[in-house]
């Protein structure tokens, strides 16, 4: 959206939508908008209806994208996706199919399922000298009564948490490290970045992030900075995929 006045109530339309019109209530503080959607229609489904997945900007597409977008819907999608709410796909979990969910099983490695919502702040860089000073976005985290339950008898049993992704990290990070795991439903701004004592998750897959993100922080406080930079140094000399079609890293 380019300048223009709020108080002025400016209207949108949608190409390809003649009979749908969004009213601009509001600018927000953090660059997002307040719309009225005429005719009135839930949210989610007027988003099936109009909306294209919200690809990082470095996937190209062309301007037309209706013949590429049900491609997108299916493979920027985690198998196990389930709950609506986030702004991207939690890209570690890109790796997972079916097959590789049923030779885990066979291993007998348990799996328990816990959702964060991704919210902007995941594409929000560091800016601030220091990592303290970076504020982040709040975003909205569940964690089932089964899921709970399971973590809590892991951990009982010495056994430990290896988290699919940062977006699983940074809920399971947010619980307290002195009490057992509770069915909530939550909301977190947690920051993890060197140093930090981590609470309960002891391993990670993850792919591989952009610098001066809040992500590549958390691997530095999983790793170590300097073995976070060699790390790193390793994946660029062999030409590794970063971002979020790219290759994966099991970190301990």
């Amino acid at each position: 959206l380019g300048p223009f006045s709020v108080e002025a109530q400016p209207k949108l339309t949608f190409a390809n939508h003649d009979h749908l019109s969004a009213t601009i209530l509001s600018k927000n503080p953090d660059n997002t908008y307040d719309l009225r959607v005429d005719p009135q229609i839930p949210a989610l489904e007027l988003l099936d209806q109009i909306g294209r997945m919200p690809l990082p900007p470095y996937i190209k597409r062309q301007k037309d994208r209706d013949e590429r977008d049900p491609e997108d819907r299916d493979r920027y999608q985690t198998v196990y996706a389930a709950n609506a709410g986030s702004i991207a796909a939690p890209t570690a979990g890109l790796h997972f199919t079916d097959k590789l969910l049923r030779q885990l099983d066979e291993r007998q490695v348990q799996r328990v399922h816990v959702t964060l919502h991704v919210g902007l702040g995941t594409f929000k860089p560091v800016t601030a000298d220091l990592l303290a000073e970076h504020e982040m976005h709040e975003e909205n985290y569940s964690i089932d009564a089964r899921a709970a339950d399971l973590l809590n008898h892991a951990k009982r049993e010495g056994r430990r948490i290896i988290a699919v992704g940062t977006t699983a990290t940074r809920v399971l990070e947010s619980q307290p490290a002195d009490q057992k795991f509770e069915a909530k439903f939550g909301s977190t701004r947690i920051f993890i970045y060197p140093p930090y004592q981590w609470r309960h998750v002891e391993a990670m897959v993850t792919n591989f992030h952009l610098p001066r993100s809040t992500l590549i922080a958390l691997v530095a406080a999983k790793v170590g900075l300097e073995e976070q930079r060699r790390i790193y140094r390793e994946a660029i000399q062999h030409r590794y995929r970063f971002f979020s079609y790219g290759d994966a890293s099991f970190l301990e």
